[in-house]
């Protein structure tokens, strides 16, 4: 983790992933003592995921893999082995790239190893252990979080990695929201453009070089952590957000904040409002909507965009400094090339 800032955003989320590493490193723990005992047999060790599988609270898949990332048995998962992702390569994962990363500083700095680890209580550190960071799973394209366990030998030699895999609207997460801090920030938008209209051209901003991790964290905090308002300034790479458990005050994440899936875990899961007049699956829609607008070749671009899921519009603001508030089936339908023309 990074260093703690002042805000509490980034206070809570280290106070949840704390909890969670103490709530897993045990559990793991024991799962890579009984898989270090048959490793290299699959049969056997798949046996003992499946066994343990149940140990692990809230998992969605468990596995191993070798020193090299690729993996060496099938996923375990509650309706059972997924054997076609036997000898799948996961070093290019983020997780994976993670724990290879501790591996060789462990290999490298042996003297040192301890240090690299997190403490699961005072005096107590979570061995081996790695919770990844959040990102962005490759198939649901929802925030997750995946914990790794060093698997050793009796000499201590590293034999590979268990690896499993969470959804982050699965794991306990905080009860109550963050307070948002009162310090000025300032951010900036698109660079002077000209008021001609031929040089009147879009330029990237960060969060349009984030895009797809930016909607997907959008996403998961509408659907289970009680945004029922956001405001996305593209151009400035910010956004504004209500939430309903504190629906009188505003809340403002960065860029950097918005591209960490890890954000999530500062909000509290909340149920998709039954008084909402978008429906739940129409949000993604909505937002890849707004992408599409956004990366509109040409002189005509989306700066903003806003969905407000109980009264069910959607804000947008052009680069020609037009406004748009429409209804969100509305918008769903309207062929993206008749924005030109108002």
């Amino acid at each position: 983790m990074k260093a703690l800032e002042d805000s509490s955003l980034p206070r809570r989320v280290f106070q949840q992933r704390e909890l969670l590493t103490g709530l897993l490193y045990e559990p793991m723990r024991h799962l890579a003592d009984a898989c270090s005992r048959v490793w290299g047999d699959r049969p056997k060790m798949e046996t003992a995921l499946s066994e343990a599988f149940s140990n692990v609270p809230y998992c969605k898949f468990l596995y191993a893999l070798d020193t090299s990332g690729v993996q060496i048995t099938s996923n375990i998962s509650r309706e059972g082995l997924l054997a076609e992702h036997f000898g799948r390569d996961r070093s290019d994962r983020p997780y994976i790239r993670e724990a290879l990363l501790a591996a060789e500083y462990s290999n490298k700095y042996r003297e040192a190893q301890y240090q690299q680890w997190p403490y699961i209580r005072e005096g107590v550190q979570a061995v081996d252990f790695l919770l990844c960071e959040a990102y962005i799973s490759l198939h649901a394209l929802r925030p997750s979080l995946t914990a790794v366990q060093f698997v050793r030998d009796t000499d201590g030699v590293l034999l590979g990695f268990i690896g499993a895999d969470f959804a982050l609207r699965d794991l306990p997460q905080a009860g109550e929201i963050y307070e948002e801090p009162r310090h000025s920030r300032r951010f900036e938008g698109d660079p002077f453009i000209s008021d001609m209209a031929d040089t009147k051209m879009r330029s990237e901003s960060k969060m349009d070089r984030h895009l797809d991790t930016v909607l997907s964290v959008v996403e998961e905090l509408i659907l289970v952590h009680g945004v029922y308002h956001i405001i996305l300034h593209f151009s400035s790479s910010q956004a504004i957000l209500w939430v309903m458990d504190d629906p009188y005050r505003y809340r403002l994440l960065t860029i950097d904040e918005l591209i960490d899936p890890n954000i999530c875990l500062a909000y509290p899961k909340r149920s998709y409002p039954d008084e909402a007049v978008v429906p739940q699956q129409e949000v993604r829609k909505i937002l890849s909507n707004l992408r599409t607008l956004r990366f509109m070749p040409g002189i005509f671009y989306l700066r903003s965009g806003s969905v407000n899921i109980f009264n069910g519009t959607v804000g947008l603001t052009f680069s020609s400094d037009c406004s748009h508030y429409v209804s969100h089936d509305d918008f769903l339908k309207r062929d993206h090339t008749l924005w030109n023309n108002g």
